[in-house]
């Protein structure tokens, strides 16, 4: 049951990630109560459907870094999608400084 329900929380901070800022994996484990648990979000969200509107691409490792191979399609979708979203990504890696997500939620 925990894990259905940690995947759920995991699926909800995702959403609530704003456009243009990034949040890594262990962010994640922590925001949701699972410190040590990077692992498992990058397990949950490499199961999550390829027509998700969840914005997955959000999500960098804590090197500030995409986490898939350089040559792969996943990575240049990640790396278009952030972009797109006004976030400069030079060879793989997020400025941290500049992109991370405080993980607090803005009131409209």
């Amino acid at each position: 049951m925990v894990a259905v329900e940690l995947k759920q929380m995991i699926w909800q901070i995702v959403a609530l990630i704003p456009e243009g800022k990034v949040a890594t994996y262990g962010q994640l484990a922590k925001l949701c109560g699972y410190p040590g648990y990077a692992r498992y979000v990058g397990q949950t969200l490499k199961q999550l459907p390829k027509d998700t509107l969840l914005p997955w691409h959000r999500v960098i490792n804590a090197k500030g870094k995409i986490a898939f191979p350089v040559d792969t399609q996943a990575y240049q979708s990640q790396a278009m999608r952030l972009h797109d979203e006004g976030v400069k990504v030079i060879a793989g890696s997020i400025s941290l400084k500049q992109f991370a997500w405080d993980g607090i939620v803005s009131e409209p």
